[in-house]
Order: C-alpha cells, then structure tokens, then sequence
C-alpha cells in the first residue's frame, strides 16, 4: 500500500474537525489535566457525562511530574490511596498511613483512567476567557473561550473560539486561571482571589477537600486552584488532597446536573 501525503491530510483534518464539531457543547469542561482534572474526569465520565479535559501543556500531570524538587517520587496518604489502587497504580507504603507513587505511573495511570472512562481531552489549547449569561441578576458560567496555545506563546493576535457546558471546573493549580479571568471580566461576580498561603501540609490537604465546590453558578473548583481562592496553606509533593479533591467535584457536579 503506498500512502499518500494528501489522504493522511484529509485523515488528520477531518478527524480533527469531527472531534471539535461535537466537543463544541458537553456537559462538563475540566480545565488543567493534573490530577484533580484528570480525577474528576473520570468519576464525572463513569457517571455518564460528557467531560471535556482542557490543557494548555502538551502533556499531561499538572504537578506531578517534577516530584519533589525534580526526585522521582510523590506521596499520598489514606484514604487517597484507594483511588490510585481503583486505577491500577502501584504504592509503596512508607508509613502507616502514607505511601510512595512513581509520578510517571500516576501520571499514565491517572489520564488512562480518564480516557477509558470516556473523558475526552485536548491537549495544547488554552483556556482564555469564559462565556457567561445572568440570570435574576446572577452570573452564570456556560462556557470557556479557548485559542491554542502556540498561538498565545507566539503573541499573534487570532479571535478565538468557545465550547460550551453545563458546568466548568478550574483545575488549573496555583494559578487559578478560570476563576482569575471569571473575576476581572465578568460583571456582578462578587469573589476575590487572595492567592494561597504558605506550606502548613496536613492543614492544605485537609481544607484543599473541604473547600472544593461550587464557586458561582455553573463554575466549580478543585485541587490547588481551591488553595488560591481560599488563602489554603500549599502541600508541596504530596497528592492525597488532589485526588480526593477531584472525586469531590465530580461528585457534587454529578449531584447538581442531576437536578
């Protein structure tokens, strides 16, 4: 068989388009596929809803993959563990009720479980702004505006398009991406942004799961982007907070959606 440069073209594009053609409304969009994103992914997929993981990266892991300090080694603690071993990683305990992961095997492990579940994902676009409608004089979320991001690293000014859902949760870690551009550009949302505080780790895995939820209608937040909005001390490389954060947000999206 000789392949041809035109066909693979045609294959590459309209298998493209395809996709974007039906992710252009879902029912949930997850941004940031670290691993409170790629958590929920999977929780909200195996509940039968059509999740959308957005990722700026080209690459999976959020946080993960560094370790701690660049070493090949993260930590989670019980209960978290049962999700990982739900998704087929392995753990080392280390102590009672803490345990080793290999980052690269949670990371594989994490996003595969979120692919099998259904979760669909594209990696390289950048969320930029959100879509929004008031209803009773309140703001409510309906959708992300997205551009690739080569496009913004490259500082070329090109409109940018938007996918719409009934629920968007901000993933995005520390930076809180979602709820930051919600809140400069959405007029009547009342929220501030106080950026987290320093490393206290049982505490931030604590109030990390506790705060995880709704923000305003149709915006929800989980994992470290919880941390920049409630002023929650950080955890550096242990996980536990981040999984079970995920599985949180999933649950009470899945809760809402159902009413």
């Amino acid at each position: 068989m000789v392949i041809d440069e035109a066909l693979i073209t045609r294959a590459i594009v309209k298998a493209a388009t395809d996709k974007l053609y039906r992710l252009a409304e879902v029912d949930v969009i997850i941004v940031g596929a670290g691993p409170a994103g790629l958590t929920a992914a999977t929780y909200l997929a195996r509940n039968g809803l059509n999740t959308l993981v957005i990722e700026r990266r080209l690459s999976f892991g959020g946080g993960m993959g560094g370790g701690g300090m660049q070493l090949p080694a993260v930590l989670v603690q019980k209960p978290a563990d049962s999700i990982l071993r739900e998704f087929g990683c392995k753990l080392r305990r280390f102590d009672d009720d803490l345990y080793v992961v290999d980052p690269a095997e949670m990371i594989a492990k994490l996003a595969t479980a979120a692919i099998d579940a259904g979760a669909e994902i594209l990696l390289g676009v950048s969320v930029d702004d959100v879509v929004f409608r008031v209803e009773d004089n309140t703001p409510r979320i309906v959708g992300v505006v997205v551009q690739w991001s080569s496009t913004i690293i490259a500082a070329l000014h090109v409109d940018p398009i938007s996918f719409k859902a009934k629920a968007v949760i901000d993933c995005t870690g520390h930076e809180a991406e979602v709820i930051s551009v919600a809140v400069k550009k959405v007029p009547g949302l009342e929220i501030t942004l106080p950026g987290e505080a320093s490393m206290w780790a049982a505490e931030g895995e604590k109030l990390i799961v506790e705060k995880t939820g709704k923000v305003c209608p149709g915006l929800y937040v989980a994992g470290m982007a919880v941390a920049t909005l409630y002023r929650i001390p950080r955890m550096g490389p242990i996980f536990g907070g981040m999984l079970l954060s995920g599985k949180r947000v999933a649950e009470l999206v899945s809760n809402d959606l159902r009413k």
